[in-house]
This record gives C-alpha cells, structure tokens and sequence, in this order.
C-alpha cells in the first residue's frame, strides 16, 4: 500500500463538468488553505484550455506520479491519460468514458502500488457512461469492483459523509423510497456498522466509536405501532452488534438524532437510506462534508456534490469541498500508516 508521504492521485471525474476547474482552484490556494499534494489525472492540454477559459494564469506540468510532489508548489502536475478527452463544458459526451474510468483504474493501481497515499475523485455523470457500456451503478461499486479483483476478496463498500459537525451513514444508498423496506435487512444493518467501527478505529483514530442507529420508521416505529421493521430487523442488529462488543446504540427517533446535543453523543450516526444521512450532513456543513467510502483496502474520498453541468465553464465553482476531501484523504492516511 501507499507510503504515508505519497502524493493524492485526483481524478478530474467527467471533463464536461466543474471537475477540471475545482481541481485547478484547489491548487490556486494551496498555500492559503494549505491543501495537500496531489497530481491530477487528466488531459494536460485540456486543463490548460480549461484554466485559459475560466481567465485563470496557471502553468501545468505533464508528470508521472513520482515527480508530481516535487513540483506541486510551483504547478498543476497532471499525469496523462491514453485515452483522448474532448472539452465540452456542459455538455456531457460518451466519449470521455474511456478517460473517465482509465483515471479511476490509475488512480487505484497508483494507491495499491504506493505511488499514490489514496483516491480522491472528482464527480462523474453515469449516463455518459453508461452509454459507453459503463455496467456499474456508480463510482463506489465500480471501485469495490477493482479492489475485489486487486486482492481477490469481497468489499462491502460503505457510503459516509464526513463533515465537521456530523459523521452518517446511509445503510442503503441508490434506491427508490418505496424499496428501502423491502431492501433493508439485519445483516445488511451489523455489516455496515461493523465497517463504520473498524475504519473510524484505524484510519479516523476513534479509539472507542460511538455508533448512533436510527430508526426507519416516525418515531423508531412506537414499538411497532407506526410499522415492524424498528423492532424485527434493526434492533436485532443493534443486540447482536451490542454482544460483540461494539458500542451501538438505537434504533432512534431520527428526528431528534442530530441537533448539537444529540450529536456530542456519537461518533458516526447510521441511517436507514439516503436522505436520511444526507439532509442533515449537507445542511449541517455542505461546503466541508465529504464523501468517503468506508470497506475499501484503499482511502477514497470525493466532493460531497456532482458534476455541475450548468455552472461547467464559467469558473464560479467553489472548490470547498475538494479542498476538504483532499485534506481528509491526507489525514486518513496518515493516521491509517500510524496504526497499521
């Protein structure tokens, strides 16, 4: 794995939308916000043009991963792809899919091989992809996809966002409200939460965590009286998590989960399906939080947005969360070589 010191291997997600720009502000401030080392995997030329239209000065230097730290405090290192990008700011097109996932693909081999100290990764849009035959869900599983084959074992990976105020954890993630009922099961429950306690022990340095569960349903159900699913598949999961030791607690009335007081009481608060976690990690911080994918043998972290097609090109897109996700991949990777 990575040596502790190794630069961050950005991708710049899909050209056609802010990832280019965030990634070229982000080393603007550098100094000022103290960003880490990072090398963007991309089109050198593209990024040029890109920073020449947005009306920014910006030299970048064509590297390998190697030679991007050396240069990083003077210019934009970007390591080339093969596979030709066209810019087409706003305008998503199938082919940049080949670039697209080639980045994802070096930027994990970089990771796995210690060029790289983690994956940070830049929006993407699936339907350009999957156009191009693209037969994954999204980046996460795309990902768990390439640590399975890396290492020949299965990833669960899980979804956290991570911001100053508030750590959560959708159980289920990309699925229809109607469907998180049906979907949403005890093993489904204890294996999220146990990869939610490891990797807040070892890469997040939470000696002990503190795991709030929310409840599915108003109330935690009322024991059973506003639907079963609080008492017959997430409490069991709490007990059983409770009898191996890890400090989990619930299920939860979500609304009263994630005011100031109710939030000194946990290290990470796991919630039932998507906006349940997100509402409340993007209303508490939406420029800080950060999108990081627990389970991986590798650190992953992302910008807790998408791809911004409508501002792509105009140079207003505000580069916090990159900014953020760069300096958490920086901080969970040193402290992951600290305690493995």
């Amino acid at each position: 794995m990575a040596a502790t010191r190794a630069p961050l291997a950005l991708t710049s997600g899909d050209p056609s939308g802010i990832g280019p720009e965030i990634a070229i502000a982000a080393w603007l401030l550098r100094d000022k916000a103290d960003v880490p080392a990072y090398y963007l995997l991309g089109d050198p030329a593209l990024v040029a043009a890109r920073a020449k239209a947005v009306g920014v000065d910006l030299q970048v230097i064509e590297t390998d991963p190697s030679g991007a730290a050396q240069v990083f405090a003077n210019a934009l290192p970007v390591v080339p792809l093969a596979s030709s990008l066209v810019d087409t700011p706003g305008q998503p097109d199938s082919r940049n899919a080949a670039g697209i996932i080639e980045a994802i693909d070096r930027a994990v081999a970089d990771t796995f091989e210690g060029r790289a100290a983690a994956v940070v990764t830049c929006p993407i849009a699936k339907k350009p992809l999957y156009d191009a035959g693209f037969r994954f869900p999204g980046h996460t599983e795309y990902l768990a996809h390439l640590a399975e084959q890396k290492t020949g074992t299965a990833v669960m990976p899980v979804m956290m966002l991570a911001g100053p105020e508030l750590r959560a954890v959708p159980v289920t993630i990309h699925i229809a409200l109607a469907d998180v009922p049906k979907t949403l099961t005890t093993e489904a429950i204890i294996g999220t939460i146990r990869i939610t306690a490891r990797d807040l022990q070892r890469r997040f340095g939470v000696t002990r965590p503190r795991i709030a569960v929310s409840g599915l349903n108003p109330h935690a159900g009322e024991s059973g009286a506003m639907g079963r699913e609080d008492e017959d598949i997430i409490r069991p999961a709490v007990e059983a998590l409770k009898a191996e030791g890890i400090d989990a607690f619930g299920p939860l009335p979500a609304d009263t989960m994630f005011h100031a007081r109710a939030r000194a009481g946990y290290d990470a608060a796991i919630c039932m399906y998507h906006d349940q976690a997100l509402i409340p990690a993007k209303a508490l911080a939406f420029d800080e939080t950060v999108n990081v994918t627990l389970g991986l043998p590798f650190i992953r972290t992302s910008p807790d947005h998408g791809t911004a097609f409508d501002i792509a090109g105009q140079g207003i897109a505000r580069p916090d969360s990159l900014i953020a996700a760069l300096k958490l991949a920086r901080q969970l990777a040193d402290m992951e070589a600290k305690t493995s």
